[in-house]
């Protein structure tokens, strides 16, 4: 099994471009089953989850091309309603074919999705916006999604799902008549896959909105459509920047998707500055909470968008380890993420983990090198985090989960100056 080797205490200094988002091109590799036609995708960042994507692809009939520079061509041909077992165990993103393949087809077949252990992640919200369409759902071993003819309908999410939205989406821009869909998520990475879908003829409003609107279409065409980046990898250098006293710029970036983040950041005494896409964080910022008025402690903590992204949660919650001050840490939508703190703990963090979703975290601790484990993606790259600024070599083991949402890891840092290593 691959590890990391880290030599904490280093500055790091330099240029880094942010990666296309990967909550972004999951969906879009997914909607290129919507058409017969080829289907362009532009900026899809190089990550294992995008791989295991592409083989479900292929395996339901389709073929993925590279075209250099992080560029494909998708072309559906389908000739199998069936996700692969191993692959859905790979990743949560699997159901998210059963929208496309239903809209095509009529037919779905999907293993219990995997991904990510940080508690239950719920999939009634799938079920209820796809039984809306009109589909049928029998669950045995595997999820068998069926529907003679999917209609439109106006549907309410019982939570604001951002996978549930997607998939609600893919498959209302093929049924019959008008959708409305309301408590709709509207990240970023849906406002991708609703643009790519409108790239490819569909009819959406209320773009960005938590109510859109799908007016239903008898076929889609192709198209060629480029993914925005990652604000939740540059969320993530944007940390290891503050922690490790860096300059750092990031090329790339999209400034209104880091408003909520710069809010979350801001309470802990980091600020960056914008110029066009680059996003610079300064080497000398003064790493102090910022009380709330009264001299109150602080509250960080997650919401659906436009709050503060649950997959930042655990970066914030190393930065906090490294500001002068307290800070409570509210991660109020998955049950499990928070318990990686154990480990931040044994590096000498000082954080009260109060329950299964509230940290208190003091700072700013002198963290020490130590043997690591990733639990999953985010927290795998806190404890990237972590070791950087920490005092002596960490050892990170199961770095898969890191290199499931994090492109050429080792070799970007590497070239700031990190002394990091993969073996």
């Amino acid at each position: 099994m691959n590890q990391y080797s880290i030599e904490g205490g280093t500055p790091l200094n330099g240029t880094i471009k942010a990666s296309g988002n990967k909550n972004a091109a999951l969906p879009c590799i997914a909607a290129a089953l919507l058409t017969d036609e080829a289907v362009i995708l532009r900026n899809v960042p190089e990550i294992e989850d995008v791989h295991v994507m592409f083989e479900v692809f292929r395996a339901l009939g389709g073929t993925a091309d590279p075209l250099g520079d992080h560029t494909w061509r998708l072309s559906a041909d389908i000739k199998s309603c069936t996700v692969p077992e191993d692959a859905a165990e790979k990743i949560r993103a699997s159901i998210l074919f059963a929208g496309p393949l239903l809209a095509r087809t009529g037919r779905a077949v999907m293993p219990p999705p995997g991904g990510d252990v940080i508690g239950r992640r719920r999939l009634d919200t799938h079920f209820l916006a796809l039984s809306e369409l009109g589909a049928q759902v029998d669950m045995h071993d595997s999820f068998v999604f069926t529907a003679g003819k999917l209609r439109g309908a106006d549907i309410f999410l019982d939570e604001a799902s951002v996978t549930a939205t997607e998939n609600a989406v893919m498959a209302a821009v093929l049924a019959e008549g008008d959708t409305v869909l309301s408590n709709a998520a509207s990240e970023p990475h849906v406002q991708d896959l609703c643009k790519m879908l409108t790239a490819m003829g569909a009819g959406i409003d209320g773009l960005g909105s938590n109510r859109l609107v799908i007016h239903g279409r008898k076929r889609l065409g192709g198209c060629d459509y480029t993914i925005g980046a990652d604000y939740m990898e540059t969320g993530s250098f944007v940390g290891l920047a503050a922690v490790t006293h860096s300059d750092l710029c990031i090329e790339g970036v999209l400034p209104e998707d880091m408003r909520p983040a710069k809010v979350a950041f801001g309470k802990l005494g980091i600020t960056w500055e914008h110029e066009g896409k680059t996003l610079c964080v300064p080497r000398h910022l003064t790493l102090k909470v910022n009380h709330d008025l009264g001299g109150m402690i602080p509250k960080i903590d997650d919401a659906p968008w436009p709050g503060f992204p649950p997959d930042l949660t655990s970066i914030v919650t190393v930065v906090a380890t490294q500001v002068e001050g307290t800070v409570l840490i509210h991660e109020k939508m998955f049950e499990s993420r928070m318990f990686f703190v154990d480990m931040l703990i044994g590096m000498g963090g000082r954080i009260v983990l109060c329950d299964p979703h509230r940290a208190v975290v003091s700072g700013p601790a002198r963290l020490r090198g130590a043997e690591l484990r990733s639990p999953d993606v985010r927290a795998g790259m806190a404890m990237v985090i972590a070791a950087l600024c920490a005092e002596g070599k960490s050892v990170i083991s199961n770095v898969y989960q890191i290199e499931r949402g994090y492109e050429h890891l080792v070799e970007r840092l590497s070239s700031l100056g990190a002394k990091i290593k993969r073996e």
